[in-house]
């Protein structure tokens, strides 16, 4: 089944383009505006596999649909990419931080922008690995890969598909150096010229969530990053 995706922008040309090639490539869309009929769209099921969402809406912004939409269980593990016509590194901190996938600057190029969606959904959709336990206990951590939920001392941690993903690798892999291009190409599934920011961004945004358990990531500076092979070397983590 082809997935659908949800082109929300209030330029009415550029949702008509979009959704042009979309089709072109064999997705269904729907399309909105406006950030009151994205919201309805996203949260009518069945919802939609991914969500196009412009920074700057007639009623609300995008961050602001970003956040009610990572809030709910229905709608929290959604893709969401942003479009922006501006491209200050702020724009793109405070996407991250409120649960942005990826960010997309006007104007873009319409293959550039099929193939990072192709590459999110191909990383949304991929099973966890079939060698995998069920359950992984670490520490205070707690992660279900067949249920994709996560406890941090037995209280329950909702993280986004991403987000889980970027966590489970790490601790799938204790011990091993993990680049910003490797986790790039692993979590998100790397496409030409997205940020290598992008991972720290959301490496930092996952640390909040998961607190006492972020001490198990250590930074290592101008390398990447790297899980402790077990909690009790956390003396050596937490320095990023």
């Amino acid at each position: 089944m082809s997935a659908t995706i949800l082109v929300v922008d209030d330029e009415n040309d550029i949702v008509t383009t979009v959704e042009h090639a979309l089709r072109r490539e064999g997705y269904r869309t729907l399309s909105a505006l406006n950030g009151r009929d994205a919201i309805q769209l996203a949260t009518r099921e069945p919802v939609p596999d991914l969500i196009l969402l412009d920074l700057m809406l007639p009623d609300t912004s995008g961050t602001e649909i970003c956040r009610t939409l990572r809030a709910a269980a229905a709608t929290r593990d959604i893709p969401i990419v942003m479009l922006t016509a501006r491209d200050g590194e702020i724009d793109r901190v405070v996407g991250f931080e409120v649960g942005a996938d990826d960010f997309i600057t006007k104007p873009f190029s319409l293959r550039e922008l099929v193939l990072r969606i192709r590459a999110i959904l191909r990383r949304v959709r991929t099973a966890p690995m079939i060698d995998a336990p069920a359950v992984i206990d670490f520490g205070c951590l707690r992660l279900d890969t067949q249920g994709h939920r996560t406890w941090v001392s037995n209280e329950e941690i909702l993280l986004t598909a991403l987000e889980f993903k970027l966590l489970h690798t790490f601790v799938t892999r204790r011990g091993r150096v993990q680049t910003r291009e490797m986790l790039l190409d692993e979590v998100w599934g790397h496409v030409p010229s997205m940020p290598t920011r992008t991972v720290d961004t959301h490496i930092q945004r996952l640390r909040k969530k998961i607190g006492p358990a972020s001490d198990y990531i250590e930074t290592l500076r101008g390398v990447g990053y790297r899980c402790c092979v077990s909690p009790e070397d956390i003396g050596r983590a937490g320095t990023g």
